[in-house]
């Protein structure tokens, strides 16, 4: 049995194409949208409604964590325009060409960018989408949690710490377990590049330790000071930043 699995696809629907070739089965770890490339500030739904010179603005005050003076430009930008119908509008132009690329099976759960009401309207037979849900794979089970935890990001799926982990523990013991976010590990949350620490679930983590799954895999942190590491039994995966790479992480049993 050989599964894909991706994560942080945001906007890279050219590899998602071909990103289950191979494959028995693609999973798919969410962040499908993009709002904005850091590496790229031209690409993305800000930009486009914004300019490049904003988009560069509102890079330089989140990377140096002037979060309250970044939420003011945004105030500014946004005021006049439908920021929900106008954000909208974007999200489903991303979405129709996004699920347009998924492969025959795919499982997929949300990430902290997600919109997840209009998921039901793109998603065609053949892709299944589950949050706080097992489905058997191949002959294992694998259970999904989709979102991110609250952050001052305020990304669009970010939901309380209680929510999260009531997903997490209707799971019950799983063979793999799939998340947008990571355990609650720091070398797993620390991204090198953006030079600081993520949110990861402690309901994850006492998960993994409660019930020993043979996997756990996960994406959410872009440049990982660690990708992979065992938390007792469980190898625990960063799946890697799809966007860039393009190239799907493999399980093979």
């Amino acid at each position: 049995m050989r599964v894909h699995v991706v994560s942080d696809v945001h906007g890279n629907a050219k590899d998602l194409a071909r990103a289950g070739d191979g494959a028995d089965a693609l999973v798919c770890l969410g962040d499908l949208v993009l709002f904005l490339d850091y590496a790229d500030h031209s690409r993305g739904i800000f930009p486009e409604l914004f300019g490049i010179e904003n988009a560069d603005l509102i890079v330089e005050l989140r990377t140096a964590r002037r979060f309250e003076e970044a939420r003011e430009l945004g105030r500014r930008l946004w005021a006049g325009v439908d920021r929900a119908a106008a954000t909208e509008a974007a999200v489903r132009k991303q979405y129709a060409e996004l699920f347009a690329a998924f492969p025959t099976p795919t499982y997929a759960t949300y990430g902290n960018v997600d919109m997840p009401p209009l998921w039901p309207e793109y998603a065609r037979p053949g892709t299944t989408v589950l949050d706080g849900e097992r489905v058997e794979i191949g002959g294992r089970v694998f259970g999904f949690v989709g979102g991110g935890l609250r952050t001052a990001m305020r990304t669009p799926y970010e939901i309380d710490d209680e929510e999260y982990a009531a997903k997490v523990e209707a799971l019950g013991e799983v063979d793999v377990l799939c998340s947008h976010i990571p355990p609650e590990v720091p070398e797993l949350l620390y991204d090198t590049v953006a030079r600081r620490f993520e949110r990861g679930s402690r309901a994850l983590l006492e998960a993994i330790r409660r019930t020993r799954p043979k996997y756990a895999l996960f994406g959410h942190v872009h440049q990982p000071q660690v990708r992979r590491m065992r938390v007792g039994a469980t190898e625990c995966v960063n799946v890697g930043h799809f966007a860039s790479s393009g190239r799907p992480w493999v399980l093979e049993w």
